[in-house]
């Protein structure tokens, strides 16, 4: 498994997002030399997802681009959402993986938001831009994001993130029982 030079394209410019791949690779390929870029990626569906299926679609989105513009050993991406669920709304991150051979989709754990974040979310806001109202952050989406805010910084979004893609390699490491 063990490669010397990987190349990894991240479908955002999101230092939080780049950093999270980077880190979950390193944590898999601790002796190789590991170039990772972030490049613009469109998701094709709004800026702040509403549903878990937007989300998903939003972050396979992502990597489809990535593979068809970008050449790179593996293709990332990550779409932060939210939605409701019986026990109130939440927020969570779909990851995907994709390289040549194959393609690994992940989730992250849910965080529980406010029922007053999720109303301003259903008016059009982004989470980001609610919780630097609240907080009084300033582009806390390209630092601890809500995950960490929420969490009084014991957990934030790279941490989240990097959890979800370490277990979204799973497929890649143990292909041959993942092809079953």
């Amino acid at each position: 498994m063990e490669q010397n030079q990987i190349s990894i394209v991240v479908g955002s410019k999101n230092p939080v997002k780049i950093n999270a791949v980077k880190n979950s690779f390193v944590s898999y390929f601790p002796n190789s030399d590991i170039s990772c870029r972030g490049e613009h990626a469109p998701s094709g569906v709004a800026d702040q997802p509403m549903t878990t299926t937007e989300t998903r679609e939003g972050a396979i989105n992502r990597v489809n681009y990535c593979q068809e513009n970008f050449s790179a050993d593996y293709y990332v991406a990550i779409e932060g959402g939210v939605d409701s669920f019986s026990y109130g709304p939440a927020t969570f991150a779909y990851v995907v993986i994709a390289n040549d051979k194959q393609e690994s989709i992940g989730r992250s754990a849910n965080l529980p938001l406010p029922v007053s974040v999720y109303n301003a979310l259903k008016s059009g806001e982004e989470l980001g831009d609610v919780m630097d109202k609240l907080f009084n952050t300033k582009n806390i989406k390209q630092q601890g994001g809500a995950m960490g805010l929420l969490t009084n910084h014991v957990a934030t979004r790279e941490s989240t993130y990097t959890q979800a893609l370490i277990l979204a390699f799973a497929p890649f490491i143990h292909s041959s029982l993942f092809s079953q």
